[in-house]
């Protein structure tokens, strides 16, 4: 039931977080590049409060996976690391903490336009 419950919790988080995206998107005139900017400096900032760390304790992957979990780790990172070497640590800290994940989406973006040659569309 732990697990199940779990799942729930991930979901509704999630769906919560994509629902105000998708109502800035029907009533506002914003750029999707834009929203995902507003997401990621959202993430930022609440973890710069400490309000999205429970956040995702509550809820795991519905709170770190979209792309306001990015903001949030490279703010635990910067300030994780500025604990420990000051100044370089904020600096390099939150890039530090979010490679791996990085190194995958640019890793497997580029297997899959191997694989499957993307071309643009014609109409």
């Amino acid at each position: 039931m732990d697990v199940f419950l779990m799942f729930v919790k991930a979901f509704l988080v999630g769906g919560g977080i994509c629902l105000i995206g998708q109502i800035i998107i029907n009533y506002t005139h914003l750029t999707n590049g834009k929203i995902l900017v507003l997401f990621l400096i959202a993430g930022a900032i609440l973890e710069g409060f400490g309000l999205y760390g429970p956040l995702v304790e509550f809820a795991g992957a519905g709170a770190s996976v979209p792309i306001s979990g990015f903001g949030y780790a490279l703010v635990r990172g910067a300030v994780q690391a500025a604990k420990q070497d000051g100044v370089y640590g904020a600096l390099t800290g939150g890039l530090a903490a979010c490679a791996t994940g990085v190194s995958i989406a640019i890793v497997s973006g580029y297997l899959v336009a191997v694989l499957f040659r993307p071309r643009t569309k014609k109409n």
